[in-house]
């Protein structure tokens, strides 16, 4: 009988309004998630062109350079990439897997270089590598390598991670080598943002508890450390807990009382694109650490809103798209690279709201900086990769050991009736498609 509703792929009656918006959160094949994680990236990076363009245009044309400098580098970065995101998204994950040791040593290698002639500091912290006329900063590309080489490592111990010793050695090592060299140039922004990245591959990979909770306790008592050890850093925590006293407006909390200022004054709908009065050298680095309270005060609450509910689904849709795997590797590192991009995001907001001490974190996707851009957008095509087609498991087979590939489900894995055995290709295609 027809009741005059109609019937989707999924065999569920057709719905409107919330209904639709219902059953595309249950829907976590990643044939529509995979684009819409792209389309989320590349609209954030679009957002962050547009202001980077309108925070840094002031005082480019201050200090005498082109206003379009700036904006244009920062294209030259996100376009490339972008072309390193989908060249990674078309390779497959024994490949990925291949590039652990590589990426690892490479990063630490280029860590190292920061502290000779090639290096040079910025704003006090010195890790950046200048080489012919480019810049980069090593310590965003050890980002992503610790993430992906920490993966490797623990898929291959999971038989052996409930000894503490096979769960910490190398991984906790290797990630305190990398953090404390990072810690030697003053960085202690970047080197928390590693530290909850070990966290977060420990924990995804299958740590247990008791030795993540030992090791997180050890990353908060070093973090304490370095605050403490630094009169700089000591005074910015200082000024984050009397920000808004009048002696404390220019002194050290002089950059987040102005940020405070630039949300308050933006509104429900901002004061129009490119009609910031906060960013004519009143923030410093206001296109850099700093852009979302340019963005807060030229697009209002209306434009915030946007760009958390864009980090909101992205996070959606890689943790859904992710759960249809069954191989550690890609698991882990897929859920460690969002916890990555989206705790740095979170930790940015939440310094430039006056939640947290000012310590210098970039806005992934939309805060101005090449090393920054393109290991965030490498990051997303690692997950592109790990989260395609071929790497979920389809029903009546069994993922193999390593992630190269599937079996065939044998004769003694067979369902008890034996219906699979009788059906043709064609049948098994129209039930896979059902599913």
């Amino acid at each position: 009988m027809d009741t005059g509703q109609k019937q989707g792929g999924t065999g569920r009656p057709g719905r409107r309004g919330l209904g639709k918006l219902a059953v595309w959160l249950e829907d976590d094949s990643p044939g529509r998630l995979r684009p819409l994680i792209l389309a989320v990236v590349l609209t954030l990076s679009a957002i962050g062109l547009v202001e980077v363009a309108s925070a840094s245009s002031v005082e480019s044309v201050a200090a005498g350079n082109n206003p379009y400098d700036l904006p244009l580098k920062q294209a030259m970065w996100t376009v490339a990439g972008v072309v390193i995101m989908l060249a990674l998204a078309r390779t497959s994950v024994r490949r990925i897997r291949w590039l652990g040791w590589p990426l690892l040593i490479g990063s630490l290698f280029a860590l190292v270089l920061v502290f000779t002639p090639l290096g040079m500091s910025v704003n006090g912290n010195r890790n950046w590598l200048s080489v012919g006329g480019f810049t980069a900063q090593p310590s965003e590309f050890a980002k992503l390598s610790l993430i992906v080489w920490g993966a490797c490592i623990l898929d291959r111990k999971q038989a052996l991670l409930g000894q503490w010793k096979h769960a910490v050695i190398p991984l906790a090592p290797a990630g305190a080598l990398i953090m404390g060299v990072v810690a030697l140039g003053h960085d202690l922004g970047t080197t928390m943002i590693i530290m909850l990245i070990l966290a977060a591959t420990m924990f995804y990979g299958g740590v247990r508890m008791k030795v993540f909770s030992v090791a997180g306790l050890i990353c908060v008592a070093a973090a304490l450390i370095l605050a403490a050890t630094s009169g700089n850093r000591m005074g910015r925590i200082s000024s984050w807990l009397g920000m808004g006293s009048d002696e404390d407006a220019q002194g050290m909390g002089y950059q987040a009382q102005h940020g405070a200022y630039a949300l308050a004054s933006g509104s429900w709908f901002g004061v129009g694109l490119g009609q910031s009065r906060q960013k004519w050298n009143w923030i410093p680095e206001a296109h850099n650490d700093f852009i979302f309270s340019i963005l807060g005060e030229e697009l209002g609450f209306a434009g915030s809103l946007l760009v958390l509910g864009l980090f909101a689904i992205l996070a959606i849709a890689v943790f859904k798209t992710i759960a249809r795997t069954t191989d550690t590797f890609s698991r882990t590192v897929a859920c460690s690279i969002i916890t990555w991009i989206l705790g740095q995001a979170v930790i940015n907001i939440a310094m430039v709201s006056g939640l947290l001490p000012v310590i210098g974190v970039p806005l992934p996707f939309i805060s101005y900086g090449g090393s920054a851009m393109v290991s965030s957008l490498a990051g997303i095509g690692v997950i592109l990769a790990v989260t395609r087609p071929e790497g979920t498991v389809p029903p009546g087979r069994v993922a193999s050991r390593r992630g190269r590939g599937f079996r065939s489900a044998g004769p003694k894995e067979a369902t008890p009736s034996g219906a699979l055995a009788g059906r043709t290709a064609n049948q098994v295609r129209e039930h896979a498609h059902q599913r």
